[in-house]
């Protein structure tokens, strides 16, 4: 099974299916904001069409009824992991997990798992503009535990925090860990970032990666290459 999931950080279907037609084997994909917003939800069915995993990142965060129908409707498109905003509280996280059974009718229902601190965060910023005391890792763990407790599949982390996050919850519990890049490339705006090589030593499930292998001049190579770094 693949441990890296490629950010498609594009803005267009033409580009995805560009970029996904050098891939001869399933991957696992991310969807987020920017590719759904620019191409609908309609996109998840041409990646599907095409035979890859799909991670769609749309990070909900409402009162539980809303977020429990957003989730219902979500898994109708057959995606295999989606995500709420742990911040959202246990009430809100169980209300997705409940949305997500209910809206796969006896099919595979997605894995759910919850946003802890976005990689972008810092010490300063959560403590100084979100009013949250103390140290980031603190903050992720019991967001973590929440998560736990509210029947959720992991978490998205940062890599620095995976490890502390499997001691707490155990170890089936799984890290997604978005700010991976290779070491010759730039960290660009996220601020807890680490190689794969890094990654595997934290013990982390999955690893987002978007620029490094988006950007590479031969995106597939580069792929393989970080694959064998997390076996």
């Amino acid at each position: 099974m693949s441990k890296t999931i490629v950010a498609l950080d594009f803005s267009s279907k033409e580009e995805v299916v560009n970029f996904l037609s050098q891939f001869d084997e399933p991957i696992y994909v991310k969807i987020g904001m920017e590719l759904t917003y620019a191409c609908g939800l309609d996109i998840v069915k041409t990646v599907k069409d095409m035979g890859h995993n799909i991670f769609l990142d749309l990070k909900l965060h409402d009162i539980p009824n809303t977020v429990k129908g957003g989730m219902k409707n979500l898994a109708k498109l057959g995606v295999d992991i989606t995500n709420v905003h742990a911040a959202g509280g246990i009430a809100m996280m169980k209300a997705a997990k409940e949305g997500l059974m209910e809206g796969a009718q006896g099919g595979k229902t997605p894995l759910c798992i919850a946003v802890t601190q976005l990689t972008s965060t810092s010490k300063e910023a959560m403590n100084e503009e979100l009013g949250i005391e103390g140290e980031v890792i603190d903050c992720v763990v019991k967001y973590a535990l929440n998560a736990k407790a509210a029947g959720l599949d992991g978490v998205v982390c940062s890599v620095h925090e995976a490890k502390a996050i499997k001691e707490a919850c155990g170890p089936d519990f799984l890290t997604v860990t978005p700010g991976i890049r290779l070491a010759t490339d730039s960290v660009d705006d996220q601020k807890r970032v680490a190689t794969p090589a890094y990654a595997k030593e934290q013990g982390c499930d999955y690893i987002v990666v978007g620029r490094s292998i988006t950007k590479s001049k031969n995106p597939k190579e580069t792929y393989d290459l970080i694959e064998e770094m997390m076996k």
